[in-house]
Order: structure tokens, then sequence, then C-alpha cells
């Protein structure tokens, strides 16, 4: 999530935004331009994407940032091309070559290979990575010739497909859980090749429910925004479309108005046992709440109703 700079001239504005984020740019400078662009007062981008990749970012607006957690836990999907034969000190094509080896694999052991990777597997996370250790970096400590150690991250794919291979090309589209590094994949399954490989491109086709065709450029962006911002706004998706992975519950005016006061509400047998979507009766989106065993509905995370 990133929040920098504050001006007189910005402004409270929520929604979620499905940008396709350019290549050659982090994930934060893409945000800061997204912010820019609409003049809002809060923002935060869901699951970074490195400059060499592509495609979704999510991007949330103003109170859709207390939302963001949900996104930032949901499974994505990635096309990824690999070189295969090299393996390089980042385990992309920006860092530099370790090693050159031949490539004498087929199609039949690229399928058994990446059957070994179907399911739940354990990573360890790349130096180059934003996770820290002791407070730094790891990629800071990599660009200082260091090296600590990474304990093994459980994470799960739920598809590997073959795309594309021709001599030591290789292009594959692969469905997996939050937290699965694409360069480490693309090294692992060099590795068990027996040929090493590294990652040339990556683009992220989705995140969640979002969709790289739901996705619109800066280059779009900026021309929506020389039409006046009213256009910006139209685009932007409702904060409850980041949770439509939890039920739908709808309170009366004053069952709406104690649980905005912190108040517990008996809600019986519901049936309802959980997070869940607070709604109006007017259909008007009010936060997230949750329900314990016994019937009792809590708020667990509230939109401003102040403004």
């Amino acid at each position: 999530m990133g929040n920098r700079g504050r001006s007189r001239d910005y402004r409270d504005v929520d929604g979620i935004l499905i940008l396709d984020k350019p290549i050659g740019c982090s994930s934060n400078q893409a945000l800061q331009q997204v912010r820019k662009l609409y003049q809002a007062r809060k923002a935060g981008h869901c699951g970074s994407l490195d400059p060499l990749a592509s495609g979704v970012l999510p991007v949330c607006l103003g109170e859709a940032t207390k939302f963001s957690s949900y996104l930032l836990g949901a499974n994505k999907t990635y096309r990824a091309t690999c070189r295969l034969g090299e393996t390089t000190t980042t385990g992309d094509a920006e860092g530099e070559v370790l090693e050159c080896r031949p490539v004498q694999v087929d199609k039949t052991q690229i399928s058994q290979c990446f059957a070994q990777f179907v399911g739940e597997i354990e990573q360890i996370p790349p130096m180059y990575s934003a996770l820290k250790h002791q407070g730094k970096p790891l990629y800071q400590l990599a660009r200082e010739g260091k090296e600590v150690e990474r304990k093994p991250r459980q994470v799960t794919i739920y598809r590997l497909e073959l795309l594309s291979f021709s001599a030591d090309c290789l292009s594959f589209e692969v469905s997996c859980s939050k937290g699965t590094y694409i360069r480490t994949l693309a090294e692992d399954i060099g590795a068990l090749l027996g040929c090493g490989a590294h990652l040339t491109a990556l683009r992220r086709t989705t995140v969640d429910a979002f969709v790289e065709q739901d996705a619109v450029t800066l280059e779009q962006l900026q021309l929506l925004e020389q039409q006046g911002r009213h256009q910006l706004d139209d685009i932007l998706l409702p904060v409850t479309t980041a949770l439509t992975q939890f039920p739908e519950l709808t309170l009366n005016a004053s069952s709406s108005l104690e649980i905005c006061q912190g108040k517990r509400i008996h809600l019986g047998a519901s049936g309802l046992v959980g997070l869940c979507r607070l709604m109006t009766d007017e259909g008007r989106f009010i936060g997230l709440g949750k329900v314990d065993p016994d019937g009792e509905l809590a708020a667990k995370r509230l939109m401003n109703t102040a403004r």
C-alpha cells in the first residue's frame, strides 16, 4: 500500500481501479501516477508487480483501502516466459548471467516437470524481493552482495499449463495462491529440467475476479482526465467488488445505526456465520461485519459514513 504527499487540492474519492501496469515502472510509481490523476487523498495498490512485469494491478482509492487486504490475499494468474539454459543473479532478465548449460529437453519432459509443481509446494523467496530481514529489504542486501537464510514458504499452484516451447524459450500460464514468486517457479522448473532457467517476461492476467480485459492503461486514464475528472470517476468499481466472496446481509435503518455506533446485534437463527457484507435496506454498503456462532453480529471494518 502507498500514500505519500498531501495537498489541499486532493479529494475524497472511493472505489477500485483495475490498472494495466506497464513494463518499466514499479507498482508504487504506477500508483502515484493514478493517485495524481484522480487527486485522491488516499490510495494503495493490491499486490506488487516487478518493473519487468505488466498487467492487472488493482488500485484502491479512499475507503476502498480499508478492504485491500482481501485482494492482497487473492489468487492470481500469470503468463510467463523464461529462457532455458541460463541462470541469473536475480532470477530474471535484469540480473547477470551466472551459468550457461545446454538445453536438451522435449515437451514430454516439460509436461512431466510441470506436474511436479501442481498442488502445495514450498518456495524459498528470492534474495531480490521486498521481504525484509532485520528491517531491511532483501533486495538491498542482495545489491550489497549479501545473502541471508530465507525460510521456505508454502504456496499452492492450482494450474500450470505449457503455452509454447521452442529451442531455449518456454512460455506457460500459471494460476496460484498469494505469495507465489513466479521468478522462483521459473528457476525451479529450470533446475528440475537440469538446464537452469530465468524469467524473461511476465504478465499478470487475473487477480481474483478481476481480469486483464477490465484493466485500463495509464495512457487511457490520461485521456479520460483531459475530458474531465468525472470521466475518471465513472470507471471506478464499487468497493464491494473486492468482497464478493462474502454473503450479503441487509440491515434496517435502526440496525445500521447501531452497527455504525459500535453496538452488537443479535440476529437469531440467520444461518450466517463469519464475515458478511453489510448493506442498508436502501442498498448502501456500510462495511464488513462478523457473525459469531451464537448469531451475534459485530462490525469488522466500516465505511466512513460521516462525510
